[in-house]
């Protein structure tokens, strides 16, 4: 299975890097939260090409109307996760793909056509980068972590979010090596499975933005929870918190 989505993916990133290089139509399904015809292009190419390579499981997708859908053989779908960065031309975007057995994880897949960068993990098989294994870093100390984040595109509307943000940032910056924010929560996670990172939180995030970096992030071998160091759950976590293991315990103090 994981040959053929890979497979498949790479067709649909095709798409992806014809519409960062393209003039866009973009719309606001809220105040910061942008959609163009690039994310339903690619969308609908994958719920087609999956539902007819894949008919064991049903598809959720970001764009599309998931409520008659129930999660469980499920292939988990963001076809464009950093839609921001896309629309303006950051090459830190990507198509995210996670396949769940019985709501537990399988395969992770994201994509990035742009820097031509291919994370892929299958559980209890390792992963990795363009085929290359892929592993955490081994940094201990929190104060020498980089670390990511992202920001809610609530904190234009809901203002305990923002100064949750804004009251988190406080408490972390002064004690780590520092913060990126760079857009895909998806891309952020396999940085952290890659060693760029060595943690990474962000809340309000959907399922579609997570669902193939955690799993990517796990055979990597790294931790995530949420912010209380609780498992993470799909479709229900405000937070969640992903690191190398190694510092997990000393940014959930922090968070």
């Amino acid at each position: 299975m994981k040959k053929e989505l890979i497979s498949i993916i790479k067709e649909a990133g095709k798409i992806l890097k014809e519409g960062y290089f393209a003039q866009k139509e973009v719309t606001f399904k809220a105040k910061k939260d942008l959609v163009t015809t690039y994310d339903i292009a690619i969308e609908n190419f994958l719920k087609e090409a999956f539902s007819k390579a894949f008919g064991d499981f049903n598809v959720i997708a970001e764009e599309s109307d998931n409520s008659d859908l129930v999660f469980n053989n499920s292939i988990i779908i963001d076809p464009i996760d950093g839609t921001t960065n896309f629309v303006n031309q950051v090459p830190h975007t990507c198509i995210s793909v996670g396949v769940y057995k019985n709501k537990k994880p399988y395969i992770g897949i994201v994509y990035n056509p742009i820097l031509d960068e291919l994370y892929s993990a299958e559980v209890s098989k390792g992963a990795f980068c363009n085929g290359n294994k892929i592993s955490v870093s081994k940094d201990e100390n929190l104060m020498t972590s980089l670390l990511s984040t992202g920001f809610p595109y609530t904190s234009a509307t809901n203002e305990d979010d923002l100064n949750d943000v804004m009251k988190k940032m406080k408490n972390i910056l002064p004690n780590c090596q520092d913060i990126r924010r760079l857009g895909s929560a998806a891309l952020d996670l396999c940085y952290v499975a890659r060693g760029t990172y060595e943690g990474y939180y962000e809340m309000n995030l959907k399922a579609w933005d997570v669902s193939a970096g955690m799993i990517v992030l796990s055979e990597a071998g790294g931790r995530f929870t949420n912010e209380k160091g609780e498992p993470y759950k799909l479709f229900r976590d405000k937070y969640i918190v992903a690191t190398n293991g190694l510092i997990h315990d000393s940014l959930l103090n922090k968070l």
